[in-house]
């Protein structure tokens, strides 16, 4: 900090694990900046509280790590507060002398075949949201549903396979709220299909994550004829190497008295959905790959009866109100973080990181060298860019705006009143889904003790 100012203020725009390790990149390199991460959600951790599955508690483990940065006295969770309806671009420019936006990537790519808007025809990200407890997600039905299809060879594919196989026993430990348990646990569903327009070795999947769906108790893996065509194992990377090698065991394996079927399809592309008002069935193409690496249809159709088809193609990010927007990439542009306009030229005080800044690619550890690559970007800039202006206070900022934010001590209720609520269902935790019961208990303290005296805004 310079002699004689106050510390720097920094908002940082979403609080997934993207913000979350922004946050913590300031702090590490300014032992003075004042942090506050702002997110539309009552509670933190983004993608990690409603995007990881259930059933991976390891994976959420993470959590508690991240949940250390707001432990610091300088950087505050600032919730419930949406930028473009509660405050816009020039507010939080005009408080802050700089801005982060980590708004990650919360759309998802269509299909776009004849038959997509059938009932039955759904984002996967929709099914993820539902089973992970969103307050904006819609009930997911499966009712009626047999066999269902997940068009896409990543883990958001793989992570629904494995929930829509796994019994009411292994699901019932988990965090999912009771509605989604009972749903699923009444779920009559036999056959699972991953269908890829490339081959396994083109696949995104991660080993371990691939192979714990593989070798499911009680599931037979079923991978089709033609998945290995073309496959030169000796140009494959280690991490493509391990996933053809575990398709192949899987292709091997026996599961004598399977309760369900796990089908990997390589090499087919959606043609159409058909159905007379929901989803009966989805056509698939042939396809294989030119001289060119493009691939390419044959003409050869293949029918899969199925009652549910779910579309894990990818995401993208969506514009942020008043932001430079790149919407044929879906991100903000930038260069190593520092917002650009349209004509390339840099936005003072304004920076991006995740997959708002590069795409939906990588894991969550991908975030932290990220960040710190913005992070020691925007430092640099208001080192050699020395702060004059005289700024609003956040508060005066809410309280124009008639904002009343939630806080991490609001999370740490709600966090309890979980808790409190999984041991009543005889679990470790309940997620509580509902936007009313959520901003009850920020409020009230409902279920996790009384507020804190003076605690946030």
């Amino acid at each position: 900090m310079i002699p004689g100012m106050e510390a720097a203020r920094v908002a940082v725009v979403g609080a997934g694990p993207s913000g979350i390790f922004a946050a913590r990149a300031l702090c590490i390199r300014d032992p003075d900046v004042l942090v506050h991460v702002y997110d539309r959600l009552p509670t933190p951790f983004g993608l990690l509280r409603y995007g990881v599955a259930p059933d991976h508690t390891s994976m959420k483990g993470i959590q508690a790590a991240l949940a250390r940065v707001f432990e610091e006295p300088r950087v505050s969770f600032i919730g419930h507060v949406e930028l473009g309806s509660d405050l816009t671009r020039a507010d939080l420019l005009a408080t802050y002398d700089a801005v982060v936006y980590a708004a990650g990537a919360s759309e998802d790519r269509q299909l776009r075949v004849p038959g997509e808007d059938l009932a039955g025809s759904r984002s996967a990200r929709d099914l993820v949201a539902w089973y992970s407890g969103h307050p904006d997600a819609e009930p997911q039905s499966l009712s009626g549903v047999t066999t269902a299809v997940t068009v896409g060879v990543g883990n958001v594919a793989v992570d629904v396979a494995r929930i829509l196989l796994r019994t009411p026993e292994e699901l019932a430990p988990t965090d999912m709220p009771q509605a989604v348990l009972d749903e699923l646990a009444g779920s009559r569903i036999t056959d699972v299909w991953i269908v890829g327009r490339r081959g396994p070795q083109h696949a995104s999947f991660t080993t371990v994550e691939l192979r714990e769906l593989l070798t499911l108790p009680g599931i037979q893996p079923i991978v089709h004829d033609g998945a290995f065509d073309g496959i030169d194992e000796a140009t494959l990377d280690r991490r493509t190497r391990a996933n053809v090698a575990a398709l192949r065991e899987a292709a091997a394996a026996s599961a004598p008295d399977a309760r369900a079927r796990l089908h990997l399809l390589f090499w087919h592309r959606p043609l159409r959905i058909e159905g007379d008002d929901r989803v009966r069935r989805l056509v698939l193409e042939r396809t294989t790959i030119d001289d060119d690496g493009e691939v390419v249809p044959t003409g050869a159709e293949r029918v899969i009866d199925c009652e549910l088809v779910l579309r894990a193609i990818g995401y993208r990010g969506q514009p942020i109100p008043g932001v430079p927007f790149d919407d044929r990439r879906g991100i903000i542009p930038n260069v190593a973080g520092r917002v650009k306009n349209g004509q390339g030229v840099a936005q003072p005080g304004e920076y991006v990181v995740g997959w708002i800044k590069r795409g939906p690619i990588g894991v969550i550890g991908t975030n932290k060298s990220d960040a710190a690559e913005t992070i020691a970007n925007l430092l640099a800039d208001l080192q050699a860019a020395p702060r004059s202006v005289v700024r609003d206070l956040p508060e005066e900022l809410w309280r124009r705006r008639g904002l009343r934010p939630t806080t991490f001590a609001d999370w740490e209720r709600i966090s309890l009143a979980e808790e409190a609520r999984g041991i009543e269902e005889g679990r470790d935790r309940s997620k509580i889904a509902a936007w009313s019961e959520l901003l009850d208990i920020a409020r009230t303290g409902q279920g996790g003790g009384p507020p804190t005296p003076g605690d946030g805004p």
